[in-house]
C-alpha cells in the first residue's frame, strides 16, 4: 500500500511540475535564463524601499537626487528602465563619469511595504520622477503634509535624452549620454578650496574598505603580522573620522580571535586562513550606497590618486585625533601597518626607512602629526622627480609640497626656491583643522558623528542592490522538484524493502 501511495504522489507532483513549467510566466523565466538577457542587464540606479529610503538619501554625498516611483507590473515602466539606466550610468556606480553629483534611485510602489511612502509623495502615475536635494526627500517621505517646494516633478523625462536635457537645464551643465569616465573638465581643484577636504570622508571610508579587502584577498594575516593588524584596528576604533568605520573596526576585533586564534599557526593550520570566513563577511565601514569612486581623491586619469590619496588622508586624520599619551603607540602602529600590509614595495620600504630613522619615542601628539606631515612631503619630493622624468603624473593634480600657500600662507616664514622655512606651529594648526574639524564637517552637518541612538539607522544603510530575488514561479518549481525527489526516495525505499536479502561472501 505504501508503494502505491508513493507512486500516486509522484504522478501528482510530476503533473503539477509540468503545469508550473509550461505556464506563460515560467516559460518567460526560462527564456530569460537560457538567452542570457537577464545577466546582460546592468543596474546603476539604487533600489530604495521604506526601510532604507531615509538612511540612503540622508547619507549620500550627492548634491541632488532623482527618485523614480514605478510599479514592476507596469509595461511603460519596464520600457522606461533602459532610458533611466542610461542616465544613471553617468552618476552612479564604480564607473560613474560624474560621481558625487546626482544619486539616481527608484522605488517600486507595487510593493506593499512602499504603499505609504508612495502615498506621501502623491504618486499619481507610473513612472513618476522627482528631483531635489537628498535631505529634502528624507523629511518629505515621512511627513505627507509637509511642504515639498524643494522637490520638483520631472515633467519631461520620458526618454534618456529628454531626462538628461532636463537635468542639464536645471544644473546649467552639459552632460552627454556618451560621456566617458575622466573625459570631462568638472574635476574640482582641491588645492585652493579648504572645504573640499570635507568630501574626503567618503574617500577615507573607501580607502579603509579597500585596504581591508587587500589584506584578506592576499592572505596577509600571518603569525608575524597578526598583532600589527590588531593594533591598527584598535587605533581606528578610537579615532577613525567615520563612525561607520569605527563600528566596523570594532566588529572585526570582536570576531578576530575566532577567525585568527593565537594558536592557529602552531599546528600548521595558517595555510587555511584565507580571511574568507567571519572577517570576509564583515563590511568594515558598513553597508553603503554602491560607490566605488573617489571624490576628494579623484584623479584626472584612471590610474592616479584614488586609494593612495585616501590612505594618506586616513593616516593624517588619525594623527591629529590622538592624545599625547597615544603618540608613541600611533607612530609604531602606523609604521608597522604600512610595513606589513602596503603592497607597493618601493613605497612601503621608503616609508619604513623613515620610520627606522626615528631614534626616540614621541611624547606629544603634535610631534607625531608633524613627523607624518614631513614624511608625506619627503614622499612627494621623491615622486615629483620620478613622475617628471617618466611622465606618469596626473596633469591636473601634480605632486606638490604640502600645504601650498593657497591653503596656508601663514605656514611659510620664507621660501627660496625649494628651500622652505616652515612655521611649524602654523602647520600643526592647519593640519588639526584641515584633517580634523574640516574633514568631518560634512558628516556633522548630516548628523553622522553623533553618539546618541538617533543615528543607529545610518550605520547599516542598504544591503547589496544586486541581491538575487527568486521569482515566485521559480521558487514553486524548486519546491515541487524537492517534493518529487522525496517521493522518488519513498518509492525506492519501498522497493528495497520488498526485495530478498542478497547473499554475501564470507
Amino acid at each position: 500500500m505504501s508503494s502505491t501511495l508513493c507512486l500516486l504522489l509522484l504522478l501528482l507532483i510530476l503533473s503539477l511540475l509540468t503545469v508550473t513549467i509550461s505556464s506563460p510566466g515560467s516559460r518567460s523565466i526560462l527564456r530569460a535564463v537560457n538567452s542570457g538577457t537577464a545577466a546582460d542587464l546592468r543596474d546603476y540606479a539604487v533600489d530604495l524601499n521604506v526601510t532604507n529610503f531615509d538612511a540612503v538619501l540622508r547619507d549620500t554625498p550627492a548634491t541632488y537626487a532623482v527618485v523614480e516611483f514605478f510599479a514592476h507590473w507596469c509595461p511603460a515602466c519596464r520600457n522606461y528602465k533602459p532610458h533611466y539606466e542610461k542616465v544613471a550610468r553617468l552618476f552612479n556606480g564604480p564607473e560613474a563619469v560624474y560621481p558625487g553629483m546626482i544619486l539616481m534611485t527608484r522605488v517600486d510602489c507595487a510593493s506593499k511595504i512602499n504603499t505609504k511612502l508612495c502615498d506621501n509623495f502623491s504618486v499619481s502615475h507610473y513612472p513618476m520622477l522627482f528631483w531635489g536635494p537628498p535631505s529634502k526627500f528624507v523629511s518629505a517621505g515621512s511627513e505627507p503634509k509637509q511642504e515639498k517646494s524643494d522637490i520638483q516633478v520631472i515633467d519631461n523625462g520620458r526618454t534618456a535624452d529628454r531626462l538628461l536635457s532636463w537635468i542639464n537645464k536645471k544644473m546649467g551643465s552639459s552632460f552627454g549620454l556618451d560621456d566617458q569616465k575622466f573625459e570631462n573638465d568638472h574635476l574640482p581643484s582641491n588645492a585652493s578650496d579648504p572645504g573640499q577636504i570635507a568630501r574626503a570622508v567618503y574617500d577615507v571610508e573607501e580607502a579603509t574598505s579597500t585596504a581591508f579587502e587587500i589584506i584578506l584577498e592576499h592572505k596577509m594575516i600571518k603569525s608575524e603580522t597578526r598583532a600589527s593588524l590588531v593594533k591598527f584596528l584598535q587605533l581606528m576604533v578610537a579615532h577613525h573620522p567615520s563612525r561607520r568605520c569605527r563600528k566596523g573596526s570594532a566588529e572585526v576585533l570582536v570576531n578576530f580571535d575566532d577567525v585568527y586564534p593565537l594558536d592557529a599557526w602552531s599546528d600548521n593550520r595558517h595555510e587555511d586562513q584565507d580571511g574568507k570566513g567571519a572577517l570576509g563577511n564583515i563590511q568594515i565601514c558598513g553597508r553603503d550606497v554602491p560607490r566605488g569612486y573617489w571624490m576628494f581623491c579623484r584623479g584626472s586619469k584612471n590610474d592616479t590618486r584614488g586609494f593612495s590619496c585616501g590612505l594618506w588622508v586616513l593616516l593624517h586624520s588619525l594623527s591629529v585625533r590622538i592624545e599625547d599619551g597615544e603618540s608613541s603607540f600611533a607612530f609604531s602602529t602606523i609604521c608597522d601597518f604600512v610595513h606589513n600590509f602596503f603592497i607597493c614595495e618601493e613605497c612601503r620600504q621608503h616609508f619604513y626607512d623613515m620610520c627606522s630613522r626615528v631614534s626616540s619615542p614621541f611624547n606629544k601628539s603634535r610631534d607625531f602629526a608633524l613627523w607624518l606631515w614631513s614624511a608625506h612631503n619627503k614622499v612627494n619630493e621623491r615622486l615629483i622627480k620620478e613622475e617628471a622624468s617618466l611622465g606618469t603624473g596626473d596633469p591636473k593634480f601634480p605632486k606638490m609640497i604640502w600645504p601650498p600657500r593657497q591653503l596656508c600662507s601663514s605656514c611659510y616664514r620664507s621660501q627660496k626656491n625649494n628651500d622652505i622655512d616652515w612655521d611649524e606651529d602654523a602647520v600643526f594648526n592647519f593640519l588639526t583643522n584641515y584633517y580634523g574639524k574640516t574633514l568631518v564637517s560634512l558628516n556633522k552637518d548630516k548628523g553622522l558623528n553623533g553618539n546618541d541612538g538617533t543615528n543607529a539607522a545610518l550605520e547599516d544603510l542598504v544591503p547589496s542592490t544586486n541581491a538575487i530575488v527568486v521569482p515566485l514561479g521559480a521558487a514553486l518549481a524548486i519546491a515541487v522538484a524537492s517534493c518529487a525527489f522525496g517521493a522518488l526516495a519513498c518509492y525506492w525505499r519501498s522497493q528495497q524493502k520488498s526485495r530478498k536479502p542478497r547473499r554475501t561472501w564470507s
